[in-house]
């Protein structure tokens, strides 16, 4: 029989499918990312990589952050903790894993959820409504918990072996972190969540965002970087923190954004997005100025730029914005 694992690089979904090749049981790994993973710069999670290599497993990598968008903007089952649409979320990655399965002529799906270790997604009500919602109902195996659970049509047909399956529940790991060094399975992620949405630094930025209404997935990566601050409802102000940020704010400049940089002294790259009066023009200068060596002079030499064009700088003359004017404007992390 073929099986159709979802696979996050976690030590969970690394044991789920060893114990299915235990069996024979012909495995293949799906892996989602998206501009909300913690962990790939939004490509696949490199844990995801070195355990299907380790377990020597076919890997398929989906990108789900358009879809997910749309989750995050209005999930018909609420949010978590923070701003993770837990419920909403298991759903979209279920309807998708369900067509891959028939893509690759699965008979069912491997998922190593373990019964009450998420209060949101891994009760067992949300367990069974995952299941029944996504058309799935009876054909997700979940092996660290099977014998907690109603039997599945997998165990029922004897293609497993029920028996040789767990009845894990709750939130310690120690079983699993024997039976990692049982099997030798080693390349796996911390047990640390792997979605921003759940940390509450990030949700913060991502409320904030939500509050311009239309945004785009090159928005939620500029809030993984540097320093946020709002100026106006349309306005933001993105500050790097170091070089390597400064390179990647750069990259992810769009037509629109003005750039800018303190001209004689080093400091940080700042973008300036959203509606460019002159008003938001003088105090964007002001934080570029603040995050640069010329922070406590009088006067700082600011360039200005639009995004993508060289020969579109200006310079201007500022006093260094101080902290008292730009902490309330400071957003999240």
């Amino acid at each position: 029989m073929k099986a159709v694992a979802l696979l996050s690089g976690g030590l969970d979904s690394a044991l789920a499918v060893r114990l299915l090749l235990e069996q024979g049981v012909d495995v293949v790994a799906l892996h989602f990312q998206s501009v909300f993973s913690a962990t790939g710069a939004d490509g696949c999670s490199p844990y995801a990589e070195k355990v299907s290599k380790e377990l020597a497993i076919p890997l398929k990598i989906m990108d789900i952050t358009r879809p997910l968008i749309e989750v995050v903007k209005g999930p018909e089952h609420g949010y978590g903790s923070h701003l993770n649409p837990c419920l909403d979320c298991r759903l979209l990655q279920m309807g998708l894993a369900k067509e891959y399965m028939g893509e690759v002529g699965a008979s069912f799906m491997v998922t190593g959820e373990v019964l009450g270790q998420r209060p949101m997604s891994q009760r067992r009500d949300a367990l069974q409504m995952i299941d029944r919602k996504s058309g799935l109902k009876g054909l997700v195996l979940r092996p660290l918990s099977a014998q907690g659970l109603s039997p599945t049509i997998p165990e029922n047909e004897g293609w497993v072996d029920r028996s040789s399956l767990l009845g894990l529940k709750g939130r310690s790991r120690k079983a699993q972190m024997a039976l990692a060094r049982t099997f030798g399975v080693k390349g796996y992620s911390s047990p640390a969540g792997g979605c921003l949405l759940t940390d509450p630094g990030f949700s913060r930025r991502m409320r904030d965002l939500l509050q311009e209404g239309d945004f785009s997935a090159n928005d939620c990566r500029l809030l993984k970087l540097g320093r946020h601050f709002r100026l106006d409802r349309a306005t933001k102000v993105i500050v790097g923190r170091n070089e390597e940020e400064n390179k990647r704010l750069e990259n992810l400049t769009r037509p629109g954004d003005l750039v800018l940089e303190t001209s004689e002294v080093p400091g940080a790259l700042v973008i300036l997005r959203g509606e460019t009066p002159k008003g938001n023009i003088n105090l964007a200068a002001r934080i570029a100025a603040r995050y640069s060596k010329a922070k406590d002079e009088a006067l700082a030499r600011v360039v200005i730029r639009k995004a993508g064009a060289e020969d579109s700088r200006q310079f201007l003359e500022t006093r260094p914005a101080s902290d008292e004017e730009i902490r309330p404007l400071l957003i999240g992390l």
